[in-house]
């Protein structure tokens, strides 16, 4: 039996990890600035990760949700406390489409609407409704193409209201930084408005913290920095380093329903240890400050290089979510980058470079890259 043919993939095996640096079959070191698409939270390989999965599976890998698992209430309360939502709820699950599937359903059975607002260019996931709000029809099956969304510019305050004016409105959901759209921040404005707007129409706010939260903006939700309290925030990638797990933050103004929401393997003991195992390295490594300050000075540094060197536009983001806009087609720079320059970035569009590294990543690899991303820019 062979794969079935999904992603076109670079020829690299990489078999070995360790903080912000993988390795292939052939022993050639790479700087991961990809984190695996944002999930690589802590570094690769943490010593304190290991030891707690490994532990974990000496004693029990797996169980029942039908039975009570005492590491779901401690990530609970630790994941509460370090995010400041210590009076919501946390249902966990096993990725973020599943995450935004629940908070889309949750909203309606909620409210009893149908219709839903998202923003241009974003990317929510690939499951039934998540896809639907996800703005790239190429990935929404017919059986997915279901009317109920209406798709509107981030940051466009005066187009949300009009929609949610007409009263049929069951969710808005948006990115405070957009991911698949390139790293477009999300105004403290608009987000306000929204809020407001939201709750005087009795439509419900979610925040998609998938790939702009957990630490990576330099805050512990990038909509921190709009002054906003969603009614259900997302979250996945980096919550566990790389095991698949996400979760959807329950605002206390929603009660549970036995039977509306379930799961098979959310919430699994194996999930919540190296979900646990993160904050833990979050807390002792203060990685969310570190994101910030490191981001800044990436930030900062890539703007130089914008002011010297030819082919960057403009450079977008916040703390490690940082996206570097081109002259040029980012296939031929990533390339160089990937097979020259032994580095890993992602992509956005056709000019973006999209930058997510694990959020450990320290000033020495922000200069180290700058070197090799001016020898690039160089040779075009």
């Amino acid at each position: 039996m062979n794969l079935y043919d999904v992603y076109p993939l670079f020829d690299i095996n990489i078999v070995k990890g360790k903080g912000t640096k993988v390795w292939d079959d052939n022993g050639q070191e790479y700087l991961d600035l990809y984190g695996g698409h944002a999930v690589i939270s802590i570094g690769h390989s943490h010593p304190h990760y290991i030891e707690m999965i490994t532990q974990q599976l000496g004693k029990i890998g797996f169980y029942s949700n039908s039975v009570i698992n005492t590491l779901q209430s401690q990530l609970a309360e630790r994941l509460g406390e370090a995010s400041g939502y210590q009076d919501y709820s946390l249902f966990l699950i096993n990725s973020g489409a599943e995450a935004n599937e629940n908070a889309l359903k949750l909203a309606s059975f909620t409210n009893g609407r149908r219709r839903v607002l998202a923003a241009q260019h974003s990317f929510h996931g690939r499951t039934s409704m998540a896809v639907e709000v996800t703005d790239n029809p190429k990935i929404v099956a017919p059986i997915n193409a279901n009317d109920h969304v209406t798709f509107l510019p981030l940051n466009d305050l005066a187009a949300w209201v009009r929609e949610l004016a007409k009263g049929d409105v069951c969710a808005c959901i948006f990115e405070a930084i957009q991911g698949i759209g390139g790293c477009v921040v999300a105004t403290a404005e608009f987000a306000q408005g929204l809020s407001e707007a939201c709750h005087k129409y009795g439509a419900v706010l979610i925040a998609d913290e998938i790939q702009c939260g957990y630490g990576r903006s330099g805050k512990f939700f990038a909509h921190q920095w709009l002054g906003i309290k969603p009614d259900l925030i997302t979250v996945a990638k980096g919550i566990a380093n790389g095991f698949p797990m996400g979760g959807l933050l329950v605002s206390p103004d929603f009660k549970a329903v036995y039977g509306q929401l379930g799961t098979t393997f959310g919430g699994n003991h194996l999930g919540c240890t190296a979900a646990l195992a993160v904050l833990d390295v979050f807390e002792n490594e203060h990685l969310v400050a570190n994101a910030n300050e490191v981001g800044q000075y990436f930030i900062s540094q890539l703007q130089q290089l914008q002011q010297t060197e030819k082919h960057i536009t403009e450079v977008r983001g916040r703390g490690l979510m940082i996206g570097v806009v081109l002259d040029v087609p980012h296939a031929e720079v990533r390339r160089k980058l990937m097979f020259e320059e032994h580095v890993f970035t992602g992509c956005a569009g056709s000019n973006i470079l999209r930058i997510l590294p694990p959020l450990c990543l320290d000033k020495a690899d922000v200069d180290d890259f700058i070197g090799r991303l001016k020898r690039v820019l160089n040779t075009l």
